[in-house]
């Protein structure tokens, strides 16, 4: 398998499953996520938290007073663009999406474990990770 389908690699039997989410990414940018505070809190567990791409950790609670207090930024209308999507399960009811974000060229690689319940689907964990390298698999220099 070629290195850049390790990465993005979906099983044939997921791609329901990635159309369904890929729709709600990026997690509070798009509609189909929600637009609303009911909504967000829909959307993720109880014990939710994330990791920003400066490396913060951010509780439910700060991201909700967050976004409760500022105008959300639809991800189509600023121009953002998903790709490089990957799908693995990781229990029968949990998945592990990730993609890479462009932010009208401020990229970022982000992981969201979602979760299958009752009432739909909802964030466990998210992540974003800046990117600061054009080539996956190689070291960084020292002092660069």
């Amino acid at each position: 398998m070629a290195k850049e389908m390790s990465f993005t690699h979906i099983d044939p039997d997921l791609l329901p499953i990635l159309e369904e989410l890929r729709k709600r990414e990026p997690i509070f940018h798009t509609a189909a996520f929600g637009c609303t505070l009911e909504d967000f809190q829909r959307m993720t567990a109880p014990d939710y938290w994330e990791v920003g791409a400066s490396g913060r950790r951010y509780s439910r609670e700060f991201i909700l007073n967050t976004l409760g207090g500022i105008d959300r930024v639809d991800a189509d209308t600023a121009g953002w663009h998903c790709s490089e999507f990957g799908l693995r399960r990781l229990t029968s009811d949990c998945y592990l999406l990730t993609y890479t974000l462009d932010q009208n060229g401020r990229i970022t690689r982000r992981a969201t474990i979602w979760e299958k319940f009752d009432k739909g689907w909802r964030i466990l964990y998210h992540q974003g990770t800046l990117v600061s390298v054009e080539q996956d698999d190689t070291l960084p220099k020292i002092g660069a």
